[in-house]
């Protein structure tokens, strides 16, 4: 039976890059003891307490359908935080409730893009980006952000690829680099925004994530706020992954129509489920700062072990739960050192390939195990590293 080429073309003619992951899995349910650093998964539970207001909301009744474009209280409170964090007048008519950032991704591109429109994101990307604008029945373009610029994305190879394009997706914090995108990165990819009258898409789900410098929403920019649709999540502030729950914010006629979107897919998010949200964005930076504190103290103990050694290079650790490191020394790409560190060493990571070609001789380290267990496989795979890097300096 035929299938649509929609959905049999999703990952594209490369495929999804995530074989090194599935190994890894593979190894563990054969009862290998393999620690993984792949997939942004905290390595805490969602807190007691909000688990404990999830059940309190779901034990009162409120099981049955809600609202679609989400609790009123929810989109207030979504909106109230907005707007304290940008400086951006913003009510509950420009949030939609969404089933996780993962959703709100697809949203915005089938809200901003007709089957066939070029749909620009930068490289490296979170893998399932090309996907999601597939997925919307647009076409995915990549523009390089490149490892000599720190993987700061530049306003000339936007415009390059701009013309005749409808969005551009951007994410900052960035997964997979751990870039922050500095104030004239992102006045530059609004000029081009507003020139070429496109959409900007921006990722914000690692907005709580930030070690140096300071997240800067676009939507803040002059004349950013009619022309960007921000997706944020609950899943990395607030660990709640599993629950699937996030919003987009973006001009009230836009929202509107998303939530006509909404109504004709998900059909909106469980009410206990935005209930036990509500509660943890009531809980404030205290409760995202104890979220995101086991991320700081391992970015810290990386740099110290990075500092001690010179075959791999860190890039920037600006933000988010992830380090990009950079092997290019060992002689191998990042697709090759994986899988030999991890059949060596028993320790997963992700290939830089597979988040883009921008990224190749790197790897993507996820900050996801305790304190312990991350030092200690941390300098193992230094020290494979300088293994690898002076087996390839004998030989040649």
């Amino acid at each position: 039976m035929y299938l649509s080429n929609r959905i049999t073309g999703l990952t594209g003619n490369d495929g999804d890059g995530w074989g090194l992951f599935l190994r890894a899995r593979e190894m563990i349910a054969a009862g290998e003891d393999v620690i993984e650093l792949t997939i942004g998964e905290h390595d805490i539970s969602t807190s007691h307490i909000i688990l404990g207001e999830m059940d309190r909301s779901a034990r009162g009744g409120h099981t049955g359908y809600a609202m679609v474009p989400g609790v009123t209280a929810l989109r207030d409170a979504v909106a109230a935080r907005v707007e304290a964090r940008t400086g951006v007048t913003t009510t509950r008519d420009n949030v939609l409730i969404t089933p996780g950032g993962q959703a709100g991704l697809f949203a915005t591109h089938a809200a901003v893009c007709d089957p066939g429109d070029r749909a620009l994101y930068i490289d490296p990307y979170y893998a399932t980006y090309p996907g999601t604008i597939r997925g919307a029945s647009a076409f995915p373009v990549s523009v390089e952000a490149r490892a000599q610029d720190g993987f700061q994305p530049h306003a000339e190879a936007i415009a390059a690829a701009a013309p005749d394009a409808k969005s551009l997706l951007i994410n900052s914090p960035n997964n997979p680099t751990g870039v922050v995108y500095s104030h004239e990165t992102l006045e530059g990819i609004a000029g081009v925004i507003k020139a070429q009258d496109m959409w900007l898409i921006s990722d914000e789900v690692y907005d709580t994530q930030v070690w140096e410098g300071e997240h800067l929403s676009p939507r803040a920019l002059p004349g950013m706020k009619e022309r960007t649709l921000v997706v944020g999540s609950m899943s990395k502030s607030h660990a709640m992954t599993g629950s699937r729950v996030g919003w987009v914010v973006g001009p009230e006629e836009a929202i509107g129509h998303m939530i006509d979107l909404a109504t004709h897919t998900t059909y909106g998010v469980a009410g206990f489920i935005q209930d036990a949200a509500l509660f943890a964005l009531e809980q404030g930076a205290p409760l995202e700062e104890e979220v995101s504190a086991p991320f700081r103290r391992r970015r810290q103990q990386a740099r110290t072990a990075i500092a001690a050694q010179n075959v791999v290079r860190l890039v920037p650790a600006q933000g988010a739960m992830y380090l990009m490191l950079d092997i290019r020394a060992t002689g191998m790409s990042g697709e090759d050192f994986g899988y030999a560190l991890l059949e060596a060493e028993k320790i997963a990571v992700m290939p830089g390939e597979s988040f883009g070609k921008a990224a190749a001789g790197h790897i993507r380290v996820a900050m996801t195990v305790n304190d312990d267990a991350f030092g200690q496989a941390f300098a193992r795979l230094l020290a494979f590293a300088a293994e690898k890097a002076q087996t390839r300096e004998g030989a040649a």
